[in-house]
Formats: structure tokens, C-alpha cells, sequence
């Protein structure tokens, strides 16, 4: 990837080896809260990277002490003086800004270094993997607020990654969770020392891109998928054509002669 193409006002793209791209939060006084323009930006740089071939695995961060801390309180003042149509046609488009990084079908990567709350907490949990420090905070309080515990996401994600049960609590209180709740809960893969969140999730992303491009793009796709699969039956279709694809690809051909020759395989960009 080329990080000079990817040029925003409120978050950064460095290329980190050659196929992970790091995106940071770029809203440091404001634990990088979101702003109405920056969710435009989160969606242009999911689908930006999404199409880039060289771009195989994403990991996602906030500057400084925060991850995420939510819409910024200006902008959540904006809310209240929409029109009923206008303010559905904007929640529709902020949560397709959040749940793109779940919808492309490249890994992602949360690296969650500090909190991590309301549409902030909802971009963590679209990522497909979440590590955190021993500093971070997640935190789901839209009931708090006369909201809903519905928002960008959360109430698809946290079930399916926590357990209904759990959820539902979580959801309804509107309470804070640490980090090692989290971790114990399931919420998070990892938890590392703070100030070494970006390098673990690099790490993981590491292992990711180290196999094949075609296998792990299918088994993101295959994996969302099933994850609501009617019955076992759906699923083992969907798995079926993925490995009869994947068998057929150049990709495996490489791999097995890594293995047979016990070298690294060199894949060539999807």
C-alpha cells in the first residue's frame, strides 16, 4: 500500500510491513470522539482499503489515552434538532460508517487502548479480533441517556461475541466493563501492558496475513455468515464451496510446496 494516498482530517493510514494498514483516531483531546464528518471518513477508509490489493489485514486504534469515547457531545447536540426523517437517514448512514469494518472482507484488528464507548464501543466490537489494555473500558450506556441499547451495531455484535444473557445485562445497565472482565468474558481476545496494544494487534495481524490471501478472505466471509446459518445444513453448504474454491486456487498450490520444501509460502496479492 501507498499511505500517502490515504489522506484524512481526523485519522491517519501507515502502512505497517507491506500488507497490514494502521488506522488511528486522530481526535486526541477528545479521546477520539466521533464528529458527524468523521464517520464519513471511517466508511471511505474501511472501503479504501477494502480495495486495495496490497491491504491485507487492518488494525484500528485511537490516539493517545482513548480508543473511542463516542459521538462527540456537540455533535450528539445536533441530534435533538433533526427532523424524524433526517435523523433516521443519518443513524442509517452512521452505522453503515461502524459496520464496515465488519462487512469488508479483510481482517480487522481492534486495538483498544483505553475506552471504548457508545459508537466507539460499537467499532470495537465489529472488528473481528479485540485487543486491549489493562486501561481500557467498554461501555454501552445509551439506556443512561433515553436511548436504546441498539446503536451502530451493538446489539448484533455483543450477543453473538458475549452470549444473549450477558448482553442483555450489559445492554440494559448501561454499567462500564474493565479489562479483565472483558477478557474473561470473552469480549476481548487479549490483554496486554498498556502502551504495547498497537504492537500485540500488529502481531495478530502478522499471523493473519502470514496465510493464504484467498483461505482467509473466505473464512472471514464464511464465518459471518454462518454465525446466523439457519441450520447445519446451510452451513456445510457455504463451507463446501469455500474449500472446493480455495482447493482450486493458486494459493493452496503454493502453500503445500512451502510446506513440502519447509519455507515461508510467498502468496501473490489477491
Amino acid at each position: 500500500m501507498h499511505a500517502s494516498a490515504y489522506r484524512y482530517e481526523t485519522l491517519t493510514v501507515d502502512e505497517v510491513d507491506t500488507a497490514i494498514a494502521l488506522v488511528t483516531l486522530r481526535r486526541e483531546e477528545t479521546l477520539n470522539a466521533l464528529t458527524l464528518p468523521m464517520f464519513d471518513e471511517l466508511l471511505a477508509v474501511a472501503l479504501a482499503l477494502e480495495a486495495d490489493a496490497t491491504v491485507r489485514a487492518v488494525v484500528i486504534t485511537g490516539a493517545g489515552r482513548g480508543f473511542c469515547s463516542g459521538l462527540d457531545l456537540d455533535d450528539a447536540a445536533r441530534l435533538a434538532t433533526m427532523d424524524l426523517g433526517a435523523n433516521l437517514r443519518g443513524q442509517e448512514h452512521w452505522a453503515r460508517c461502524i459496520t464496515s469494518f465488519h462487512t469488508i472482507d479483510i481482517p480487522v484488528v481492534a486495538a483498544v487502548n483505553g475506552p471504548a464507548a457508545g459508537a466507539g464501543f460499537a467499532l470495537a466490537l465489529a472488528a473481528d479480533v479485540r485487543v486491549a489494555a489493562r486501561s481500557a473500558r467498554f461501555n454501552a450506556a445509551f439506556v443512561r441517556i433515553g436511548l436504546s441499547g441498539g446503536d451502530c451495531g451493538t446489539s448484533y455484535f455483543l450477543p453473538r461475541i458475549v452470549g444473549l444473557g450477558r448482553a442483555y445485562e450489559l445492554l440494559m445497565t448501561g454499567r462500564s466493563v474493565d479489562a479483565a472482565e472483558a477478557v474473561r468474558i470473552g469480549l476481548v481476545n487479549d490483554v496486554v501492558d498498556d502502551g504495547h496494544t498497537v504492537a500485540r494487534a500488529i502481531e495478530v495481524a502478522r499471523s493473519m496475513v502470514a496465510n493464504s490471501p484467498i483461505g482467509v478472505r473466505l473464512t472471514k466471509q464464511l464465518v459471518s455468515a454462518n454465525v446466523d446459518a439457519p441450520s447445519l445444513l446451510s452451513a456445510l453448504e457455504l463451507e463446501n464451496r469455500s474449500q472446493v474454491l480455495t482447493a482450486r486456487s493458486e494459493d493452496m498450490v503454493e502453500a503445500l510446496d512451502a510446506f513440502l520444501a519447509k519455507r515461508p509460502p510467498v502468496f501473490r496479492a489477491r
